[in-house]
């Protein structure tokens, strides 16, 4: 057992008292439901991303039970554009499942909370303790900063070892009393002051005790991920659009990278692109055209995506499934969750309908297949 710094959470938490954040959307009124939404919002997120997400998403769905409502298409959309889609199937999936278990209410206990799709430790620790008040140590990526460099722990924190000894840091930490403002309090002084490019030491409540600061090696702690080079993959997108401005999306399957979102059909090359237009008498009116790439970047690699237009003539298609191929209006205001460079594609779309070429009058002419 580590025995924690007697005074650390009471100079924490009068640093909070006179400058920590109480006025975000989740404070007001933090009932379980709103903390857990937020929480698996800012997940690899942050707050000012966030913001406005929340507000729109509680707009929308003000409870457990009108998420568990919404269709898993409805819900996508709200989230399109704040990545890591995962989140939102596990959102989406746990409400159903409180509902259909327990009524729609959400545990107050914290091995039901961890047993909730997508909730880990941390995550079901700051649920409990924002919103009931529980005493639960967190350790999120603001947490592990400030205490890895107060305690001067090396190490990257993604291996087990640095980890299970930052959660016994954390543990022995957390006060009694007023635990929900000392969360919220560590989170905000790892987002605000002991940030990863240029701490605030001078403002810092800890700075007294801080091994790093004494040592003269904050930017040293926590220790980066080991360096490596993310490898790249290379598709082709198919960009099929009509006379009346519709354009043929797909839905992705459940699983893997934009899950359950709508794309552009997906081939590994331009060969494979022809050959499926061919099989499935694809007339076109024009020259496909092939735009410049588009890279997109997720955490484990690079997607370079080629996006290739093809202007039908005849917007029939044997290919096409129920609720897995739709025909869509680029100006329409329908509930689809789509993948923020699909949305960024569809804009240029309907930019190219406009007169906008929306590509490089130099790039690649590709003869339609």
């Amino acid at each position: 057992m580590i025995s924690g710094d007697a005074d650390f959470a009471a100079r924490v938490l009068r640093w909070f008292d006179q400058h920590g954040r109480k006025d975000l959307p989740w404070q007001q009124n933090p009932m379980p439901y709103r903390v857990w939404v937020s929480e698996i919002m800012l997940q690899q997120t942050q707050v000012k991303t966030v913001i406005p997400y929340f507000d729109r998403f509680m707009d929308t769905y003000p409870d457990l039970a009108a998420l568990a409502a919404a269709p898993l298409d409805a819900v996508l959309h709200h989230w399109s554009g704040l990545g890591y889609y995962a989140r939102a199937r596990n959102l989406h999936r746990a409400a159903r499942q409180l509902v259909e278990e327990s009524g729609g209410e959400f545990p107050d206990n914290i091995e039901a909370v961890q047993q909730l799709p997508g909730i880990g430790r941390s995550t079901a620790g700051a649920i409990l303790s924002l919103a009931c008040g529980q005493r639960h140590a967190i350790l999120d990526g603001n947490v592990k900063r400030v205490l890895a460099r107060y305690h001067a722990v090396e190490g990257w924190p993604g291996t087990s070892a640095v980890v299970k000894h930052l959660w016994e840091l954390s543990e022995a930490a957390t006060p009694q009393r007023r635990v929900a403002a000392y969360n919220q309090a560590m989170m905000d002084l790892g987002a605000t002051i002991c940030s990863r490019g240029k701490p605030d030491c001078g403002a810092c409540p800890l700075q007294s005790k801080c091994s790093a600061r004494h040592q003269n090696r904050q930017r040293e702690f926590p220790a980066p991920r080991p360096r490596r080079v993310l490898p790249v993959r290379s598709v082709h997108m198919l960009l099929l659009t009509t006379d009346d401005d519709a354009i043929y999306l797909e839905k992705r399957a459940s699983s893997g990278i934009w899950g359950g979102l709508w794309s552009f059909p997906e081939f590994a090359d331009r060969e494979a692109l022809q050959d499926w237009c061919e099989r499935n008498q694809v007339r076109t009116a024009a020259p496909l055209e092939c735009w410049p790439d588009v890279r997109h970047t997720f955490s484990h690699f690079h997607l370079d995506i080629t996006p290739c237009r093809v202007h039908m003539k005849d917007p029939m298609l044997s290919v096409m499934e129920a609720h897995r191929a739709i025909w869509y209006k680029t100006a329409q205001t329908e509930a689809l969750g789509l993948a923020a460079p699909v949305q960024r594609l569809l804009v240029r779309v309907q930019k190219s309908n406009q007169g906008d070429t929306g590509y490089d009058p130099n790039g690649e002419m590709c003869k339609a297949g």
